[in-house]
């Protein structure tokens, strides 16, 4: 990788987590607000999902936490984008004056060096790109499907599919006490009562943290928890996961929940600052984690979606793929 390209890279990682931080740092978690205030009008009306591409697949990773949080700060009411030559595609057009919205391509390639003494190895280049979306909001002149406003789900429909998405994972669940939280030399996750809970998609969400943690175990994704106890950056590197995996289920799963803060939301945000400050790729690092988490869930299911996830790219970033 060439100077310049390496420093695009960093300039990219930086940017992206300077503006979560001005976040975080005015005491709002970015990527919460869109599910705990969700749109409220257009083809999510009344409900929540994943930012989707034009073809209807959800973004997933660093990507979703972009999205979300342009979509609130601008007020945009769809859940749909795609970039400027994609909309011509489907016979639109960006309304002039309109802004794009950065999103980022992840990917490697393998490149054959020879070493000194002659060895020919093959290394994996990881590099990461960025690109240009708008929102369907800033669109025009494209089919009526796009526009067609789906039948809102029952809330106790979502919750008890959620009941069972949970069940078919096999994750042992006990109840008791006032605490949630994952116990890894055992191997369960521990819940407060349900009725302690303000609602019930109160509890789906606090569950879906602790899921997320629950797949740390080395028969799962093997994430390394061994030092979460004794040290408090790997323990808030751990909980950004959780927390953003959380966020990317319960989307997954239609679930709104009417969250409180935390007693230790404040110390929590601290940490993430901290962590954030120090080392500019965390939050890719924390949404990639977050990602495969809840994939990982997904594909526990007994009829997993084909399509659920991500799509196979065509070697057109118009036609992205996702970032690491």
């Amino acid at each position: 990788m060439g100077r310049q390209q390496s420093n695009q890279r960093a300039d990219l990682y930086s940017r992206i987590t300077d503006t979560i931080i001005a976040e975080l740092e005015q005491g709002v978690r970015p990527w919460v607000r869109p599910w705990v205030k969700p749109w409220n009008s257009g083809p999510v009306a009344g409900g929540i999902t994943r930012p989707l591409r034009h073809n209807g697949q959800p973004y997933s990773g660093i990507n979703v936490l972009l999205l979300w949080s342009e979509a609130i700060a601008r007020g945009f009411a769809s859940s749909t984008w795609m970039t400027f030559r994609q909309a011509i595609e489907l016979g639109g057009a960006v309304r002039k004056g309109e802004t794009g919205t950065t999103v980022v391509f992840a990917s490697s390639f393998m490149r054959r060096e020879t070493s000194e003494s002659g060895e020919e190895l093959e290394q994996d280049i990881p590099f990461l790109k960025s690109y240009t979306v708008f929102n369907l909001d800033q669109i025009t002149g494209l089919d009526e499907r796009f526009y067609d406003i789906a039948p809102v789900q029952d809330p106790l429909i979502r919750i008890g599919d959620a009941g069972r998405f949970f069940a078919n994972t096999g994750a042992m669940i006990r109840h008791g006490g006032t605490a949630a939280y994952y116990v890894p030399a055992r191997d369960y996750i521990q819940m407060p009562a349900f009725d302690a809970f303000m609602d019930d998609a109160s509890y789906v969400a606090v569950l879906s943290h602790e899921m997320t943690h629950w797949t740390a175990s080395p028969r799962r994704l093997d994430r390394d928890l061994s030092r979460y106890a004794r040290d408090r950056s790997e323990r808030a590197r751990e909980e950004l996961i959780a927390e953003l995996g959380s966020c990317f289920l319960c989307a997954d799963l239609g679930i709104v929940p009417e969250l409180q803060p935390r007693p230790d939301h404040a110390s929590y945000l601290a940490s993430w600052l901290e962590v954030l400050g120090c080392d500019k790729r965390a939050i890719f690092t924390a949404a990639a984690h977050a990602q495969r988490a809840v994939d990982y869930l997904h594909h526990l299911q007994p009829d997993v979606d084909a399509d659920h996830g991500e799509g196979e790219g065509d070697g057109d970033h118009d036609h992205e793929e996702e970032a690491a």
